[in-house]
């Protein structure tokens, strides 16, 4: 298989997991009498309702065809009912297998920029984090520390937020739904794989989770994506109590996929007050570090930033 099928491959599985998706009664077609073999559409049912004749739609989801036009994606993405995210990853899942997206986004930076830690501190009492592109947390402050329990006791290269949801017993009870939050943390994965379906360390995740968990890899076949950019979470913390939350998602060094999430609580509220007990109440050993130029009390990196994390600011 050429590079450009194995771009397309990737269009394919999600043209192939979208369509599943489509029952056809929502596409305007009749059900039909008996048992469908294909959940949600058919390849031709598709096709037709793309305007596109079948033999192509077929060569498109094998990885056969690899440079579909603007107005070929538009009317797939009208038939698969795509909208926000799912529209803009079409269009870049198509970009990459044409070869038309030259670059893919660089690989993650465990460092954590000097400024970036004192952002953390500043916005204290409200808790706050970054976190990678593959949602590893890489620093926190310590109200974002004691937002999820148990977090900062496994060790520095298992500290993700997806296995977390997925794997430690706090992180399958912590949040409320936790459906709604364990499919946008898998959606956002989904996001990162179509940018870059190759990558290792991505792959070793996503590899890991399907074996341990049969709930992740449900998820993960059903091929949601969606960029992560703020919303509302509820907790049932097991030692402020229950409280919802709003947050914000800001992305900070571009090339280096880090973000940086803080939230908080409308003021005046038992929410709020919950909240503000993750600053004062509980406290648990701090892990060992080494201070930045400008210390900022009660940051938990984990990894040391040196002068050549400025140049990926």
């Amino acid at each position: 298989m050429t590079a450009a099928e194995t771009r397309g491959t990737e269009l394919g599985r999600y043209l192939k997991a979208r369509r599943a998706q489509v029952k056809p009664e929502e596409a305007g077609l009749p059900a039909g009498e008996g048992l469908r073999r294909t959940p949600g559409l058919r390849r031709e049912e598709l096709a037709v309702l793309a305007g596109v004749s079948v033999d192509y739609y077929i060569r498109l989801e094998r990885g056969r065809e690899t440079n579909p036009s603007s107005a070929v994606l538009n009317a797939l993405g009208r038939a698969l009912r795509l909208s926000g995210d799912g529209y803009e990853r079409l269009h870049e899942l198509a970009e990459l297998a044409s070869g038309r997206c030259s670059e893919l986004s660089a690989g993650p930076q465990d460092a954590v920029r000097d400024s970036v830690l004192r952002m953390l501190e500043s916005v204290r009492p409200l808790p706050a984090y970054v976190e990678d592109r593959y949602n590893r947390v890489l620093a926190a402050n310590r109200p974002g520390r004691r937002l999820m329990p148990g977090l900062w006791d496994m060790p520095e290269d298992q500290r993700n937020l997806t296995r977390y949801l997925f794997l430690h017993p706090v992180g399958r009870t912590l949040y409320e739904p936790w459906e709604e939050t364990v499919a946008l943390s898998v959606a956002h994965l989904r996001a990162v794989a179509g940018a870059d379906p190759d990558d290792p360390e991505l792959t070793a995740l996503v590899g890991e989770l399907a074996l341990k968990s049969a709930e992740f890899a449900r998820i993960w076949e059903r091929y949601d994506v969606c960029e992560r950019g703020g919303g509302q979470k509820s907790f049932r913390h097991p030692k402020v109590g229950p409280m919802t939350l709003t947050y914000e998602v800001m992305r900070l060094a571009r090339a280096s996929g880090q973000r940086m999430v803080v939230y908080q609580a409308l003021p005046g509220t038992a929410d709020e007050q919950a909240m503000l007990r993750l600053d004062t109440v509980g406290a648990t050993p701090e892990p060992a570090r080494v201070e930045p130029p400008e210390p900022a009390a009660e940051l938990c990196p984990t990894s040391v930033p040196t002068a050549a994390d400025a140049s990926a600011g």
